[in-house]
């Protein structure tokens, strides 16, 4: 499994507009072939940072699979213009300790 992480930075005062998108965006995410879950969380201490996380079988599943599909194009017409700075996406796999 892979763990993609996004640090978003909404433009203040959008958040309940994005939230709102949001609910409408996971609906396409959670649709496309290599998706496992979702979690979106909202900090505490600047009420227009929240935490992405999207659990994925692989790597290609998110950046060739859904970053090259017309869903992805939907995705970004919902979401990618309440960000600034535009985030930067992280991919983690767990390790495998002793």
């Amino acid at each position: 499994m892979i763990l993609e992480v996004a640090h978003l930075q909404v433009i203040s005062g959008r958040e309940l507009e994005f939230e709102s998108a949001f609910e409408k965006a996971q609906l396409i995410i959670a649709a496309m072939d290599g998706y496992i879950s979702h979690d979106l969380q909202r900090c505490i201490e600047d009420a227009s940072h929240y935490l992405l996380q999207v659990r994925w079988t692989t790597l290609e599943a998110h950046t060739v699979g859904f970053r090259s599909s017309a869903q992805y194009q939907q995705w970004r017409a919902l979401l990618h213009h309440f960000y600034d700075p535009f985030p930067e996406v992280l991919h983690f796999e767990a390790l495998r300790l002793p």
